[in-house]
């Protein structure tokens, strides 16, 4: 059946333009339960139980089906998605409305409707014959959705009657909406509130602790005073926005003082872009990351920022007193210079929480079920749940979602969402390192990997279409010990005119992963590969990333290839980019490469390669230099994991050699190289990499540690910086050089992705180069397969799509990318950390120069479980009632299981 909707829009010129919208409706779109004789058992996707026996519950004791409305599914999504409830039924309404208001939410709705133990099924009741409803004259979009719910929840039990006579099966509707419940129970409907539901599930009353409190008013501490001002509404927020009387940034708590917070302003305008907040009023129930509308305060009030620590010791609601006094703490005499523009939070205009990690902080009061929870990430609020199970939950990390914040709560309110293991246990703060981080680790789904290419794979004719035969070249690759997502390899060859030829064989991971599906689609979330101490979180899935798309020796593989013709002196005399076909020759560690270069018996193809590949790579470092590129080092680690336990047992600093800096040469070159050609083939769609010079203040932690030396660093230009780092050497002190370098790193601006039409600096600082992308690592990093398509398209080896030459989506892939990427360093660093426990060193008042070299005896304190630290005392230099006696050579450091790990040189 076709339904037709008419109506004129106006256009732009004053036209007027006639629309025509045809629904179509069905009959043979199926209820969803097995064996209804009404529609044959029709359905799509999983289906629901048959006679559902579980939740018991003591309001509805026959067996029934739940249908809850949009409201239900944005709010208790942590209720929903516990494995108790099962058998629910997802409107299409609803889902298109989650949709439409929350894509984190819509996406997990969609993750649970896809587990078939769950047994929910979506009803598309837009396109049924018998329950499409059409919006009535003087009839919001809110309420004929709502009276489409209802419709469909009525439809559903008199259809469900005529399965068999004696069936007992029911729907129940379930809402939150006082008026919506109230209409449902006149037209017959079994209606109940999600609270009463959950209530009344006799055999799991864990789940209460689920359930989000949705009344900020109803749920204020009890007698409570307030201590907030009141939050203006979007409407007020954007008009003032508008005519300037506000203005809107991002919230950032700090970490180190609770009672303080700077606002990023939006905008182009130079002038008052950070705007600093200081006291819990001011703050007025901002969370980090939240999008807010701030006033700016007069100059007479503006303050600096405060160098007193502050952490929250989750204090009495009531004792505001004692708050108050911590705020008159933070303002000290300053000179006007220090002060800095001043603002207060007048309201929200987007929310940005998330599920948080942390530890509950068990209450005092005996039988009390009002607890708070303190995350891990200092820069959120302690959180006020209630919970049943605070004895069990008690010394184990937890997850909390928050619900709301009454202007007379201390805290905001919450909810207990997951208890994710105890503290300490490596698995437990592997998830909580990877949820605090934000970096997608669940399994592919199956819609993902129904994408994947069916095995046993081999390479076909029409895979060899515009691709280039290269499988008789001597190509090897050269990585770290145990890489299994080999994503590059090299080879180097004389040509017959004396030139040498030299080819970087890229793995063509966009061949097996097209534009859109849901394999791209993950990818793109993604956007990185992660590598923790002892686990990696890939990109795409282990089929591609350590098989078919690894560049493994002895086996035929896809390859995009950048191929120059070279002088014997590096010069680049021709740049060739195909898609290929090749057969790696052997896969090496860097030290098995560099063993070949070193031997005088070793004379086969592949050791010739290497050697001429690592004696360009010597001349194009060296040019690079001269340049201005930067050489910085990074205190990276590598640990030696016990190979059954997988504990780390040994931990070393990575050493370097010339086959890294060779490897690492010929990606430069060739990211440079494909730069260039996507930009001239697509000026305004190109995604780039650019690293932006650091603003001076940047570099005083660098120059002060120096001159504590006695050595000058200069920090005019990146070539000055290079030759000045060059030169600061210390003959009494071997390691400096290295530290320096170390600590110059610590002064960058982060490199970032940006789409060519959007930005006119293209400059990449560190390497000293006027344009640069990534090509070189598409198994890793979803830029990588973007960048690859593009120089597909234009060499003429692949077609391009809509969104591949679109600025503005583009521009949005690269602001997820760099989020990606921040988020993934993050995490691996905090991996390092949890793995090593170093941290830095206070010795009270006694003042330690910069690089003074101590030694010290390290023990693990672990009196706060949540963030456990390392404790050094002093040995050497001794001082006075500081020092501790020297009995001890041993530098040990006990780890969370009491096992002893030995620290590396």
């Amino acid at each position: 059946m076709l339904k037709s909707k008419t109506f004129l829009k106006k256009t732009r010129a004053g036209g007027v333009m006639k629309i025509v919208r045809e629904h179509y409706l069905r009959d043979d779109i199926g209820c969803g339960a097995p064996g209804c004789a009404a529609c044959g058992g029709a359905h799509e996707g999983p289906a629901l139980e048959p006679q559902p026996q579980d939740p018991a519950s003591s309001l509805c004791p026959q067996p029934h089906y739940l249908l809850p409305d949009t409201n239900v599914l944005l709010h208790q999504i942590d209720v929903l998605e516990d494995p108790a409830i099962r058998n629910v039924i997802v409107l299409q309404t609803v889902l298109q409305e989650v949709r439409n208001r929350s894509a984190p939410v819509y996406k997990r709705i969609r993750d649970v409707t896809n587990n078939q133990e769950k047994h929910f099924y979506t009803f598309t009741n837009e396109h049924h014959r018998e329950t499409y409803v059409e919006q009535e004259q003087g009839e919001n979009a809110n309420d004929r959705n709502d009276r489409a719910i209802r419709v469909a929840a009525k439809w559903y039990n008199e259809h469900l009657k005529k399965m068999s006579a004696d069936n007992q099966l029911q729907v129940i509707f379930i809402t939150n909406d006082r008026k919506n419940k109230e209409k449902a129970v006149e037209e017959g409907i079994p209606a109940f509130t999600c609270e009463e539901y959950v209530k009344s599930l006799t055999a799991n009353p864990e789940l209460i602790d689920r359930l989000a409190c949705l009344s900020e008013e109803g749920n204020e501490i009890e007698s409570g005073k307030i201590i907030f001002s009141e939050h203006l509404p979007l409407s007020k927020l954007q008009q003032g926005v508008k005519s300037g009387i506000y203005l809107q940034g991002t919230f950032r708590a700090s970490r180190e003082n609770y009672l303080e917070a700077t606002v990023w302003i939006h905008g182009d305008s130079e002038e008052n872009k950070e705007i600093i907040l200081q006291g819990l009023k001011h703050l007025n129930r901002a969370i980090h990351e939240d999008i807010v509308a701030v006033e700016l305060l007069p100059k007479s009030q503006w303050v600096a920022p405060s160098s007193v620590v502050l952490h929250d010791e989750g204090q009495n609601e009531e004792d505001v007193e004692k708050e108050e006094e911590r705020e008159r703490m933070l303002k000290t005499a300053v000179s006007e210079k220090m002060l800095k523009p001043t603002g207060r939070v007048v309201g929200i205009i987007k929310r940005n929480w998330r599920p948080y990690c942390g530890m509950l902080s068990k209450s005092d009061i005996k039988e009390s079920r009002r607890h708070l929870f303190t995350p891990a990430d200092k820069r959120i609020p302690r959180i006020r749940i209630e919970t049943r199970q605070a004895s069990t939950l008690e010394g184990r990390r937890i997850i909390v979602a928050i619900d709301g914040w009454p202007r007379n709560s201390r805290y905001p309110n919450g909810h207990f969402v997951k208890n994710l293991g105890d503290v300490g246990e490596k698995e437990t703060e592997t998830e909580v390192l990877l949820l605090e981080h934000d970096v997608p680790h669940q399994p592919f789904s199956q819609a993902v990997l129904s994408f994947l290419p069916k095995m046993p794979w081999s390479i076909t004719e029409k895979d060899m279409k515009n691709r280039e035969d290269l499988r008789h070249l001597c190509v090897c690759s050269v990585d770290p010990p145990g890489c299994t997502d080999i994503d590059d390899a090299l080879h180097c060859r004389e040509l017959e005119n004396g030139n040498l030829e030299v080819g970087v064989h890229i793995a063509d991971v966009s061949h097996f992963i097209r534009p859109g599906n849901a394999l791209d689609q993950e990818s793109a979330r993604r956007g990185t590969t992660v590598y923790l101490c002892e686990k990696r979180i890939d990109m795409v899935p282990e089929l591609l990333s350590s098989n078919l798309c690894s560049l493994k020796c002895d086996v035929d593989r896809l390859a995009f290839s950048c191929i120059w013709e070279m002088s014997h002196n590096a010069e680049i005399l021709k740049t060739k980019f195909t898609k290929s076909v090749i057969n790696s020759k052997a896969s090496l560690t860097y030290a098995e490469a560099q063993l070949r270069i070193d031997s005088a018996n070793m004379n086969d193809d592949i050791t010739t390669s290497l050697r001429g590949l690592n004696k360009l790579a010597k001349i194009l470092k060296k040019r690079r230099i001269e340049k201005g590129a930067l050489t910085l080092s990074s205190p990276e680690v590598r640990f030696h994991m016990d190979s059954e336990t997988h504990d780390p047992i040994d931990l070393q600093t990575k050493e370097l050699r010339e086959t890294n800096s060779m490897v690492e040469e010929f990606m430069l070159l060739a990211n440079i190289s494909v730069a260039k050609k996507i930009h001239e083939e697509f000026s305004e769609h190109a995604l780039l990499r650019k690293h932006p010079a650091p603003p001076p203040s940047n570099y005083e932690i660098l120059v002060k540690a120096a001159r504590s030396r006695n050595l000058e660093i200069k920090t005019d230009t990146a070539k000055s910086l290079a030759e000045s780092l060059d030169q600061a050497e210390s003959p009494t002190f071997p390691y400096l050089n290295t530290l320096l370098r170390i600590l110059a790193t610590r002064c960058m601006m982060q490199a970032v992705y940006f789409c060519s039409g959007m930005d006119n600096d293209f400059h990449h600082y560190g390497l000293a180069s006027p344009i640069y992308t990534h090509f070189t690592s598409p198994i890793r990093r979803y830029a990588d397969v973007i960048v690859h398509r593009l120089l597909a398209v234009a060499i003429g080896a692949d077609y391009t799509y809509p969104e591949l030459t679109d600025k503005h989506k583009l521009a949005d892939i690269c602001k997820n990318l760099n989020f990606r990427h921040k988020m993934a360093q993050y995490a691996q660093r905090a991996s390092v950390a949890f793995h090593t426990q170093i941290p830095s060193l206070k010795i009270e008042d006694t003042v330690f120069h910069v690089f003074d070299k101590v030694k010290v005896k390290i023990m693990l304190d672990s009196s706060n479980l949540q963030h456990q630290k390392i404790r050094m005392s002093l040995v050497e230099p001794q001082i006075p009632g500081i020092s501790i006696p020297t009995d001890t050579s041993n530098m040990e450091l006990n780890g969370p299981k009491k096992k002893k790990m030995k620290l590396g040189k």
